[in-house]
């Protein structure tokens, strides 16, 4: 579908073209600041701020849908391995007010210390410069559709 259209993620507005995966429950998004090549993100559609108001179809397919993608995305990106979290709160670094978890393909030495990914993971969207343009992510997301929809 070509016609871009704008949606409500927390407190920001993403548009469609930025999802590459939607479930009943689900959906997936690229990073507009990504930590590492292919880091991104996969949220229930409806709009909760914290972990712990899903409900148990929306943890389920949250989950489900997490395990499906993480296993494509660390496939297409050529990754040994993931990091896949959720910052549940402002104090554990959660920005955007709507649950979301973060897949983050890894490779052999990415970061020199391996837990300097949470730092990052923590800083990376306070930093003013890496913004990514939208014709970046929609360009990227149309990629990782296919891995989803290989005939749309």
């Amino acid at each position: 579908d070509s016609k871009e259209e704008k949606i409500t993620w927390g407190q920001v507005q993403i548009t469609t073209h930025q999802i590459f995966f939607r479930s009943t429950l689900t959906l997936a998004l690229v990073n507009r600041k990504p930590v590492v090549p292919g880091h991104v993100l996969v949220s229930p559609v409806r709009r909760v701020e914290r972990f712990s108001q899903l409900n148990p179809e929306e943890i389920n397919d949250l989950f489900l849908s997490t395990q499906l993608i993480a296993r494509k995305i660390e496939e297409f990106y050529k990754a040994k391995s993931l990091s896949i979290a959720i910052q549940d709160g402002e104090y554990a670094g959660q920005t955007i007010k709507h649950v979301h978890v973060h897949i983050l393909p890894r490779i052999p030495g990415d970061f020199e210390e391996n837990d300097s990914i949470y730092h990052e993971l923590a800083h990376h969207d306070k930093k003013e410069k890496g913004w990514r343009q939208e014709k970046e992510m929609a360009d990227e997301a149309k990629t990782l559709r296919k891995l989803f929809y290989p005939d749309v």
